[in-house]
């Protein structure tokens, strides 16, 4: 039976948070928890990530001090923010596995080089003109345009890269409430593989292959 145990009540609340915010973007959504171990000879409790594909065509993930059964395991972020909402003690139900529901390849876990840091007031206030023009020019389900998504907001070099940042990865950064608001005296760590890229924030990160795959032609 699956089970999911936290290593205290912050880090419930913590979780809690992400799934809450992944399930307004996403009704439907999955949440996707991996155990990652302390490390040899630590006592500490383990590390579980919980990733989500948001609408943006964007993954977002937090980590949280934890341990989950089995190890890497896809729910329904309904069934998980039900669960704790409920959950009084440190395990919790995290709902039937539902792992036919996720698609999207997860990044390595390693080869990340950090590029830049870019200050999270000045991301939040990009992000805030994005949504206001989208808000002006939805589509008809009330989408933002892909050209808006697709535009280049911020391009930053560094260790080697250059990275350019789409407006989908502030989508995702504010609809998660990954950032402050305009004032906030955060930074935002950029980190980049040859294939990934990643933007962290204080409470999550955005991650967004950097080129398109290319189709398999049989």
């Amino acid at each position: 039976m699956p089970e999911l145990r936290l290593a205290d009540g912050s880090e419930r609340d913590d979780l809690g948070a992400f799934v809450a915010r992944a399930v307004r973007l996403d009704q439907q959504c999955a949440i996707r928890l991996r155990a990652r171990t302390a490390g040899p000879g630590a006592e500490a409790p383990g590390v579980v990530d919980a990733w989500m594909a948001t609408p943006f065509d964007t993954l977002v993930t937090r980590s949280v001090r934890g341990a989950v059964h089995p190890t890497d395991l896809t729910v329904r972020g309904s069934e998980l923010l039900a669960s704790l909402a409920v959950a009084r003690d440190d395990g919790v139900d995290p709902g039937a596995p539902q792992d036919l529901l996720w698609r999207s390849a997860l990044p390595p876990t390693g080869g990340w080089a950090r590029v830049d840091d870019l200050p999270a007031g000045v991301v939040s206030d990009l992000a805030d003109r994005g949504v206001a023009v989208a808000r002006e020019n939805a589509g008809p389900k009330g989408n933002p345009p892909a050209s808006l998504l697709d535009q280049v907001v911020l391009t930053v070099s560094g260790s080697g890269f250059e990275v350019k940042v789409p407006m989908r990865c502030l989508f995702s950064l504010s609809g998660m409430g990954f950032v402050g608001g305009s004032d906030s005296d955060d930074l935002i760590r950029v980190s980049a593989t040859d294939s990934w890229l990643r933007l962290d924030a204080r409470f999550g990160a955005v991650v967004r292959r950097r080129h398109a795959l290319l189709p398999l032609l049989l």
